[in-house]
C-alpha cells in the first residue's frame, strides 16, 4: 500500500473518474479534469506505478457466471493468534465462493462477501469452512436482496 504519495486535485479528479469507469478514453478524462491528454496519461501511469491504482479489473455481473446469490457473513474466531489468523485466511483464499474478505474490528473478526449459486451451496460452504473449523466461534449471515450502489 502506498504510504507517502502526494496527490493534487487533478489526481483526485482522475481517480474519481477511473473508479466510475476505467475504460474512459484519456481524451474524455482530460476534458473532465482540465488537463491535456498527455498529462492525463502520464498521471495515470504514475498512479499505477506508485500503487495508488491497485488494479484495473472488469466487474462481471454474478448472475451471468451462474452465481446470483450474494451473501455477507460476519465471522468470529475463538482465538486470534497469528497462526490461527493465517490458517483461516489461507482457507478463505482457497474457496472460489469468497469474492472479498476483510479482517475487521468490532463484534466480529472477519467480514466475507460470497457469491453463490444457491442456498444449498451456502450450506455446503458453512459446513466446510465454519462448522468443521474448530477456531470458528460463530458466524452471522446477511443475504443481499438487491445491490443499490456500486
Amino acid at each position: 500500500m502506498p504510504e507517502s504519495v502526494t496527490l493534487d486535485r487533478f489526481d483526485h479528479a482522475l481517480l474519481q473518474a477511473v473508479q466510475r469507469d476505467n475504460q474512459t478514453p484519456a481524451r474524455l478524462l482530460a476534458e473532465q479534469v482540465g488537463l491535456s491528454e498527455s498529462a492525463v496519461l502520464r498521471r495515470l501511469r504514475r498512479l499505477r506505478r506508485e500503487g495508488v491504482i491497485a488494479a484495473d479489473v472488469a466487474v462481471v455481473h454474478p448472475a451471468v457466471l451462474g452465481r446470483p446469490l450474494c451473501i455477507h457473513v460476519l465471522v468470529s474466531l475463538e482465538r486470534e493468534g497469528a497462526a490461527q489468523l493465517d490458517a483461516f485466511i489461507r482457507a478463505l483464499r482457497a474457496r472460489p465462493e469468497v469474492r472479498e474478505a476483510w479482517y475487521v474490528t468490532g463484534e466480529a473478526d472477519f467480514l466475507l462477501h460470497l457469491q453463490l449459486t444457491d442456498m444449498a451451496e451456502y450450506e455446503a460452504f458453512t459446513r466446510a469452512v465454519f462448522h468443521e473449523e474448530p477456531n470458528v466461534r460463530s458466524f452471522r449471515t446477511v443475504i443481499a436482496m438487491r445491490q443499490v450502489v456500486g
